[in-house]
């Protein structure tokens, strides 16, 4: 009766932690650049270092729980919007800014002048640019600014600078932060290939609205059932095991 109660139990913990996962890529389904988080599974077996289960042992004492979540980097739809300032990324890259945290990446290019004339992010992150081999925020003079698919800025036709602009090898691990930044190992920047600069175009989540209420609901079925598994183990077995003591 343990086993199952503990494997129920965690069941429900993996099922809520999930949960928490889908709901906050449906909250930001209208998010900028956002990528959604796939929550995945790992089996955590009870049995002690060296053990060797039976089948029946090995089926009843692997407890499913959450092993945390991997960002979809497919991309979103691509939404005009006119703003120059406005830009997307066709492709795999991602914009760099510079953050209180350090350098950030993100494929949220819905960018602005603060009152200095420097590009940041709506967040206040500064944008960065390349120099040489290091970074420097983006300052526009006063004018008209563009950006070619290349990511040159320019205004009124003379260049200003070019974009920081990086991707990663596919098995890089990218750790979100916030709705729209993430934060990449040390060294795992690849000069970008194959990536376009849009102008005047926004990229849209890549959240499907109804697969992610499909799955919160999936998920709430789940974990009522294993809400009601973790009853009947901890109050009917009882209960039955109170009655049937007095008659041994």
């Amino acid at each position: 009766m343990d086993s199952g109660y503990y494997v129920a139990y965690a069941g429900l913990a993996s099922r809520m932690q999930a949960l928490d996962v889908v709901a906050a890529n449906l909250a930001n389904a209208s998010t900028t650049g956002f990528k959604a988080q796939d929550p995945f599974y790992l089996a955590l077996a009870a049995a002690q270092d060296g053990e060797i289960l039976s089948p029946l042992n090995q089926a009843v004492n692997q407890f499913g729980i959450l092993g945390g979540s991997q960002v979809d980097l497919r991309s979103g739809s691509l939404d005009l919007t006119g703003n120059n300032l406005d830009l997307a990324m066709e492709g795999a890259a991602f914009f760099s800014v510079q953050t209180p945290g350090g350098i950030r990446y993100t494929r949220n290019g819905g960018f602005h002048l603060n009152a200095a004339r420097q590009v940041i992010t709506q967040d206040g992150n500064l944008v960065l640019a390349e120099q040489g081999t290091t970074t420097i925020p983006i300052t526009l003079p006063t004018g008209i600014p563009s950006v070619s698919p290349d990511g040159t800025v320019s205004v009124d036709g003379g260049l200003v600078a070019k974009l920081h602009i990086v991707q990663f090898a596919p098995e890089t691990t990218l750790n979100p932060e916030e709705n729209s930044n993430y934060v990449a190992p040390a060294g795992s920047e690849l000069p970008p290939s194959g990536n376009s600069v849009r102008e005047g175009m926004l990229e849209s989540s890549n959240i499907n609205p109804v697969a992610g209420a499909i799955s919160l609901i999936l998920l709430q079925r789940q974990a009522d059932m294993l809400g009601r598994a973790i009853t009947i183990f901890s109050t009917d077995f009882d209960r039955s095991a109170a009655q049937d003591l007095p008659r041994v």
